[in-house]
């Protein structure tokens, strides 16, 4: 899955943080919550307009987002 078919930005939501499909949750609420263990089936029932596929889209965001070099001084 691509996952920038599902991850919008827009300056005027949110500060212009990520968000899911236009849609006022961001990325990082999602991550949260998978962070405290809470069940993606819990999540999709809390939020019956988000879509598996889109809590997935937020974990391979998530996870290109770590994919740099960090530079350290010597």
């Amino acid at each position: 899955m691509k996952y920038a078919e599902r991850i919008t930005f827009d300056p005027e939501q949110c500060g212009g943080r990520p968000c899911i499909r236009g849609m006022r949750i961001r990325v990082k609420d999602v991550l949260e919550m998978l962070a405290a263990r809470v069940p993606e089936s819990e999540i999709l029932a809390d939020f019956p307009y988000l879509e598996s596929e889109d809590i997935q889209a937020c974990l391979e965001f998530a996870a290109s987002e770590m994919d740099h070099a960090i530079l350290r001084a010597a």
